[in-house]
């Protein structure tokens, strides 16, 4: 009988070994702890290049430049409250944080207080994924350095101003600590349909030891509000 329980009980202590284990490889991983600023306002964050585009890129970009000159297209999406989503995400003017865990890095955004989910455990990319606005991401690391594949954007997202997501669509970043206190996230949009070149984009983040990350919630009365034209609306309801 004392076999039989002693038997019984050795798959139990199992699983805290391997859990152990697991997290002790993480621990072997760079220590990007803290909470990380990309600036504040446009001056404050890392400048943008234009991106080389295809005609029908161009066309698109053209038709919402018209649509600027009629008054529309003056406010984003986000100005209702409605997620930046990739790369946008990324250049938001709040800060982010890292948290690892075995085979997943999560990046916490204090935009729309979101979290976007790295998977490191090997898996490749989904081949028919639902759209998401932060998409879906599996990432590897190359040294100290963590890259990151991203396919599956909604089409409701802007990868640039004026152009929108397509099934096409990608995004690889290269994370890297460039100093001390700085991490640069080197963005690669590539999309056939859209973009005659890969549009690569950097942006730089500055930790920031005696910061905490904030409860962001957009429906608490902060919004700009706009039609479903992109024109100011001084209500979320109001018709065109």
């Amino acid at each position: 009988m004392l076999a039989t329980t002693a038997s019984a009980q050795q798959p139990a202590t199992s699983v805290p070994t391997a859990r152990a284990t697991a997290y002790g490889k993480v621990t072997q991983l760079p220590d990007w702890s803290g909470v990380w600023s990309p600036g504040a306002g446009r001056a404050g964050r890392t400048p943008l290049a234009k991106p080389v585009l295809t005609p029908a890129g161009a066309k698109l970009l053209a038709d919402y430049e018209a649509g600027k000159a009629h008054g529309e297209n003056l406010q984003l999406p986000a100005a209702n409250c409605v997620p930046t989503g990739m790369p946008g995400i990324m250049r938001q003017p709040y800060p982010i944080e890292f948290v690892y865990g075995p085979g997943v890095v999560y990046i916490l955004h204090e935009t729309f207080s979101q979290v976007r989910r790295i998977y490191t455990d090997g898996r490749p990319l989904p081949e028919d994924p639902d759209p998401f606005f932060n998409g879906h991401s599996v990432g590897h690391w190359e040294g100290d350095t963590l890259v990151i594949d991203t396919v599956g954007i909604s089409p409701m997202v802007n990868l640039v101003e004026g152009i929108k997501a397509t099934e096409k669509s990608r995004i690889r970043e290269r994370f890297t600590r460039t100093a001390a206190d700085k991490l640069t996230d080197e963005i690669t949009l590539t999309d056939p349909t859209l973009f005659a070149e890969p549009y690569v984009t950097t942006q730089t983040y500055t930790l920031k030891p005696d910061w905490e990350m904030r409860e962001y919630v957009c429906q608490e009365n902060n919004h700009d509000a706009a039609d479903p034209f992109g024109r100011p609306s001084m209500s979320i309801d109001e018709k065109p």
